[in-house]
């Protein structure tokens, strides 16, 4: 039923008229570091250094996505304490390719798009000057992700690796607030978006299935391995 009524939804999405096809969304992220670390030791090194905040831009046509950390020339204090991924997602290919930041060295991914259900609300709230509709993905038994999509922006994207829905989404937190994307600005129209798609040496290519592997491997029976692989693959 809830893919029928997203499938409904989208169908609609599409019948619409002067939808935004292309352009750039700034995403802010807040972080609150003491939801992420749990380790006291953690937390008392930390001390008021609760909210990181990180910025984010997202390229788009109605094939394409591009999100990568917003570029600056600011010295950033605890660059560490959270991940900057870049992924590319080309919704005809049915692609995802991401560079994930392990301890100073890219990792680089390819995959096939990433399916999600659904739960539909009928909450709804603006969002950078957008309607946007709360959805909600419950991703295991104890996570559960909001996400704010607006049909008035037309290509299925959003922050990280999600997509699916009818339309772009502007607004992403899990159930706890412990992590929270927001659109900032909307940018009208972007031209030669492919300019922006990051090169990924094929070489060191790997899929998600062989990644997590690897990772489990090396670091699955140290005390840390598990955050550091729930960090990789949380979106």
């Amino acid at each position: 039923m809830r893919v029928f009524i997203i499938g409904l939804l989208i169908l609609i999405s599409l019948a619409g008229t002067g939808q935004i096809r292309s352009g750039k969304v700034v995403f802010e992220r807040r972080t609150n570091l003491l939801k992420k670390y749990s380790d006291s030791r953690m937390k008392a090194w930390l001390k008021d250094k609760k909210i990181k905040i990180d910025m984010f831009e997202m390229y788009f046509n109605d094939t394409m996505s591009i999100f990568k950390p917003q570029e600056t020339d600011l010295v950033e204090q605890m660059d560490w304490a959270t991940m900057k991924n870049t992924v590319y997602q080309n919704l005809k290919k049915n692609q995802r390719m991401s560079i994930l930041p392990v301890w100073g060295d890219n990792v680089f991914v390819s995959d096939s798009l990433k399916k999600r259900e659904w739960k539909v609300t009928s909450s709804m709230r603006k969002i950078a000057g957008y309607n946007c509709r709360r959805m909600i993905w419950e991703k295991d038994d104890t996570t559960r992700i909001h996400a704010w999509y607006t049909e008035e922006i037309m290509p299925s994207i959003g922050p990280e690796s999600f997509c699916g829905l009818p339309g772009t989404i502007l607004g992403l937190a899990t159930e706890d607030g412990g992590v929270v994307y927001f659109a900032k600005t909307v940018e009208v129209g972007v031209d030669n978006i492919k300019e922006y798609i990051p090169e990924f040496p094929a070489k060191k290519i790997k899929t998600e299935e062989e990644l997590r592997k690897d990772m489990a491997e090396k670091f699955g029976d140290k005390p840390w391995g598990k955050q550091v692989m729930e960090g990789l693959f949380a979106w």
